[in-house]
This record gives structure tokens, sequence and C-alpha cells, in this order.
């Protein structure tokens, strides 16, 4: 297990991970075109694979 100097270089280290695992899943949704499930608003969603956007957004 890695250990980090402060807080900053692992949250950092936790949000790149979470990159990979999004775009990971991404790819697999492509390949097997099934759709992407969210929740907005407390509704559920479903993305078309190919309507999938490649990289996520959220605030740092």
């Amino acid at each position: 297990m890695a250990k980090y100097e402060t807080f900053e270089e692992q949250t950092e280290a936790i949000l790149r991970g979470l990159e990979m695992a999004y775009a990971k899943m991404v790819k697999f949704k492509k390949y097997k075109g099934t759709p992407l499930v969210v929740s907005e608003n407390g509704k559920t969603k479903y993305i078309p694979a190919e309507e999938i956007p490649p990289t996520t957004t959220y605030k740092r």
C-alpha cells in the first residue's frame, strides 16, 4: 500500500484511480453495447452506450 506525504496527494491518487475505473467501465459498456444506468434527481436514467461521455465531470 502506498504511503502519501499529504492528504492532498492521497486525494489526487484516489481521484486518478476513479478516473481510470470510469474509463474502463465506458470502454466495457461500449464494447457490450449496454446502457449506463445512473440516478439523476432521484430518477433512474439510462444512457445509451453510444452516448456515454468518455470522461465524467466533478468538482475537486
